[in-house]
């Protein structure tokens, strides 16, 4: 069996303070790596500061993203300190969002019928956030322990959900599969492409997972953001975007093979897949399928140029927009606050001279807070409404379908703007 060697220079920033550039692969080691898009120097997208509060000094780090010519991983050129990107405060929490809710409802369907859980059956979730994803697996009967380091733990244990506030290690799983047993499942949604040093991440996965047990990973598809224009999921937060294949060649270096894979709409456009010991499972069609409509080596690099001038030319279109209502004396403001758009903003040079402020739904940790880099405050929703600026640029633009009828309905008369992939009025 082909076992993992971890790379030369593994990039690890953990107890830095900093960051720590990405010399080779972080995957299979190779180097150079060709840089193929920069997005510039950007904030953190979760540190964001009380409205109000004096101007004081903030870490910005460069945006590059490299690709792998031996294995096409495609990749960021920076590890950041995981406390700096990941603070206790950490705003984010999986819960708000409907379309998250309803993916992670249909992930429980879908792998406790393939998987044929029983009751005793452990499920432990890697970066488990609020516990959205386990109270499925827990409301079906299954034991489940969430392994979160940020505050926001806190709201699982709250809910009944079990949860370890650390970071994901080896010795962790070592820890958990000692005082509660091998795992039938794990889970890692939304946060496989964000832990440094992955070989570590895998090894300690392959020990908490019992023999015929079942590794699940939900990640931003590399493929989906190239073809839908999504620089805006570029951020210091993924040092990883994969393809099934490259999720797949990192994988099988641990004697984990990939036996289901398929397109998710979470995140704008992610892909689950399965994976356990070689030979454990029949390799579903699916897998094939997913492969076969990936771009590789030469093809992939092609492609990724052809993303760089697409992003240049977007980011000029929505200035164009931007300016014809400034311009007019149009008042802007924003529609939701995710971590995307904090590259958007940052990318374009947003400031409060441009956007007024940014609409967040009433219970979100980022209102009374200003978005990255900027002294744009993120408000309640309400004011929208009593507001009414001219135009709103709804920076979840992936949802724009679920959010432009809302706000209609709600009573905004404004225009509806969606910046991406093509920016245009609803």
């Amino acid at each position: 069996m082909e076992m993992a060697l971890p790379p030369a220079k593994v990039a690890r920033a953990a107890g830095s303070g900093a960051s720590v550039p990405v010399e080779c692969c972080q995957v299979c080691g190779h180097a150079p790596l060709t840089d193929v898009l920069s997005l510039g120097y950007m904030p953190p997208v979760n540190q964001m500061v009380p409205i109000g509060e004096v101007p004081r000094q903030q870490p910005w780090f460069p945006t590059n993203l490299l690709h792998c010519g031996k294995c096409d991983l495609v990749q960021l050129g920076l590890a950041v300190d995981p406390v700096i990107i990941f603070p206790p405060e950490y705003p984010y929490t999986s819960g708000t969002t409907k379309v998250l809710r309803d993916n992670f409802a249909e992930l429980y369907a879908e792998s406790s019928a393939m998987l044929k859980l029983g009751p005793r059956d452990l499920v432990v979730d890697l970066g488990s956030n609020d516990g959205t994803l386990l109270s499925n697996f827990k409301n079906g009967g299954h034991r489940v322990l969430g392994i979160e380091p940020t505050d926001v733990g806190k709201i699982a244990d709250g809910r009944g959900i079990p949860t370890i506030a650390r970071y994901f290690t080896p010795a962790v799983a070592a820890e958990v599969k000692r005082e509660h047993g091998p795992a039938r499942v794990v889970t890692a949604a939304n946060c496989f492409a964000h832990i440094e040093d992955v070989h570590s991440i895998v090894a300690g996965i392959l020990d908490l997972l019992a023999p015929d047990g079942t590794f699940i990973s939900e990640s931003h598809y590399l493929i989906g953001l190239l073809d839908r224009l999504q620089y805006d999921t570029i951020y210091h937060e993924h040092l990883r975007y994969y393809s099934v294949s490259s999720l797949a060649n990192l994988l099988q270096l641990h004697g984990l093979e990939v036996f289901h894979a398929r397109p998710i709409p979470s995140h704008g456009g992610s892909i689950r897949v399965y994976a356990a010991r070689r030979g454990v499972r029949p390799v579903q069609d699916s897998v094939a399928k997913m492969l076969a409509g990936e771009p590789r080596s030469g093809a992939m690099l092609a492609r990724l140029r052809t993303f760089r001038n697409d992003v240049m030319l977007s980011k000029l279109r929505l200035l164009g927009i931007i300016h014809d209502l400034e311009e007019k004396g149009g008042r802007i403001c924003g529609i939701s606050a995710p971590s995307r758009a904090s590259t958007l903003v940052n990318y374009l040079g947003l400031d409060e001279a441009i956007i007024d402020y940014v609409c967040e739904i009433a219970g979100s940790l980022k209102i009374g807070k200003c978005m990255p880099g900027t002294s744009i405050p993120v408000v309640e929703e309400s004011r929208l409404f009593t507001d009414q600026p001219d135009c709103a640029l709804i920076f979840s633009w992936h949802i724009a379908d679920e959010l432009a009828p809302k706000l209609r309905a709600k009573g905004y008369r404004g225009k509806l703007v969606t910046p991406l992939p093509v920016p245009r009025e609803l």
